[in-house]
């Protein structure tokens, strides 16, 4: 008989579960025993993850920028499991531009795709998760911690996230809600294939990025999914407040080297 896992029987919220660290996470958690919930702006690829998953998830399109989409988001994950344990805030972009060159519009949409949804998820979830005595992780990047040359507002978003994650896990302390983020290195997902299709030279842009990680490879989306379970558990239950890098050893001083 297989051991339980370490999230068996917990209700999990997972925005941007349709790519990425977010679908690599959904199914991380299922295979850990959670129940999830797979929420993405697409509807489609939240259907597909789910699907993958199977039985114990359930597929949601949600407006992470808009309180009332997510607001009937976090409804039906509470209609569906009954409770709310989990939120991961993973829903994201990047949009590549130094300060003085961006548009305030695109300024405006990555401020509010990778901040004001982190508030807007954990608000609506707040009662919930006081109740279940749950946990938020929070996706933010060593783009919160270490500045990157044109892309000014993905890094003011993402160490906006850092504070803001210090600041609930402050805030729900008493009543026992666990607060973290993650800080991934360049990460194999769409987004950052996006942003090396808007540099110059996207190659060049690949290999100068992979070189700059220590361990010789740019992440796979489960090296980050890893790290969202390991704080999501009991693992973590003294944990909370932290920002979790997992970029292998980028951010240790090779940094423009």
């Amino acid at each position: 008989m297989s051991a339980p896992g370490r999230l068996t029987g917990k209700a999990c919220l997972v925005t941007g579960a349709g790519s990425g660290i977010g679908r690599a996470t959904a199914h991380r958690f299922a295979e850990e025993g959670g129940r999830v919930a797979a929420a993405d702006v697409r509807g489609e690829t939240a259907e597909q993850t789910a699907g993958e998953i199977g039985g114990r998830a359930v597929s949601i399109e949600v407006d992470v920028t808009s309180a009332d989409s997510v607001a009937a988001c976090v409804d039906r994950v509470a209609d569906a499991f009954g409770t709310v344990d989990v939120v991961v805030n993973n829903a994201g972009v990047t949009i590549v531009g130094a300060a003085h060159d961006l548009d305030e519009s695109d300024w405006d949409r990555e401020l509010a795709t990778n901040l004001k949804s982190v508030y807007l998820v954990s608000k609506a979830a707040w009662p919930l998760l006081v109740r279940s005595r749950g946990a938020i992780v929070n996706t933010a990047s060593i783009a919160g911690l270490w500045a990157i040359p044109a892309d000014a507002a993905y890094c003011a978003s993402k160490a906006g996230v850092v504070m803001l994650t210090k600041c609930m896990a402050l805030d729900g302390a008493n009543d026992g809600v666990r607060v973290n983020c993650v800080c991934p290195g360049f990460t194999e997902t769409p987004m950052i294939e996006g942003y090396f299709a808007d540099q110059p030279d996207p190659e060049e842009a690949r290999t100068f990025a992979t070189g700059l990680h220590p361990l010789g490879r740019l992440g796979d989306p489960g090296d980050i999914a890893d790290a969202i379970v390991y704080l999501a558990s009991e693992e973590a239950r003294w944990v909370t407040g932290t920002a979790l890098v997992v970029d292998g050893g980028l951010t240790s001083g090779i940094w423009g080297s």
